[in-house]
């Protein structure tokens, strides 16, 4: 019961905001309107673009500003961490304008967009290990710059694209060595040896793939299995850390 008064409770705040928000911006011309949301954005008044671009792209959805606008919002989502809301903007754009010539900052966006999923700052504050946190967002991203690249390779973005790919290879590795560590502590020892051959396999260039010899080691020797143990050292002595 208290949780459903306090989802009522929010979702009132919710409507309230939305509602209150068409109040806080002046109905003035479109071009007024649009500057003044550019000078937000340079200023990096994210919270105040949002409200002024909002406004524009509600009450003049087919206007002259209306494809620039969506492109703004899009940004000052991400800037402002409204990342669902971002997201749902990307897919509008792209729905709508799927041979616009900034298509390609657009796919960058959402690959951006779904990296910052997996950020947490208070995570980054305090230092947190989240190797094992759900990186579907990761592999979201991973397969945009993926698409970026193979759709606009000459695009400005690519290289960056490229170097977050490397990145997200990095995060995707960590995230199997952390799950076969965790099965190795649970002493699921096939499933530990199954998952650790798995990221070898998929990410052999990372340092997590070197890092699961060990864990496969371990696991082998719980087992008693001798000849695997003594090839996996073997693998161990080639590949260092």
């Amino acid at each position: 019961m208290k949780y459903r008064t306090l989802s009522g409770l929010l979702a009132t705040a919710l409507l309230f905001g939305c509602s209150s928000s068409e109040e806080i911006v002046p109905d003035v011309p479109p071009s007024e309107l649009y500057a003044d949301a550019q000078v937000a954005l340079q200023s990096g008044n994210w919270l105040t673009a949002i409200e002024q671009l909002e406004a524009l792209d509600s009450r003049y959805p087919f206007g002259a500003y209306s494809e620039q606008v969506q492109l703004d919002l899009i940004y000052a989502y991400y800037k402002n961490d409204d990342l669902p809301l971002g997201l749902a903007t990307i897919e509008r754009f792209m729905r709508l304008n799927p041979t616009h010539d900034k298509i390609d900052w657009v796919l960058y966006m959402r690959g951006l967009t779904h990296m910052a999923q997996d950020r947490n700052f208070m995570h980054d504050i305090f230092n947190v290990d989240r190797s094992d946190r759900d990186p579907e967002p990761v592999k979201a991203a991973f397969a945009d710059f993926k698409r970026l690249l193979e759709r606009y390779p000459n695009s400005q973005y690519a290289n960056d694209a490229r170097q977050r790919m490397l990145s997200l290879t990095n995060r995707l590795a960590e995230y199997d060595l952390a799950t076969a560590d965790f099965y190795l502590r649970r002493e699921a020892w096939i499933a530990a040896i199954n998952r650790a051959q798995e990221l070898q396999r998929t990410f052999p260039e990372t340092e997590a793939a070197r890092k699961s010899l060990r864990i496969q080691l371990e696991a082998y020797e719980k087992l008693g299995l001798d000849e695997p143990a003594q090839r996996t050292r073997e693998l161990i002595d080639l590949n260092p850390i």
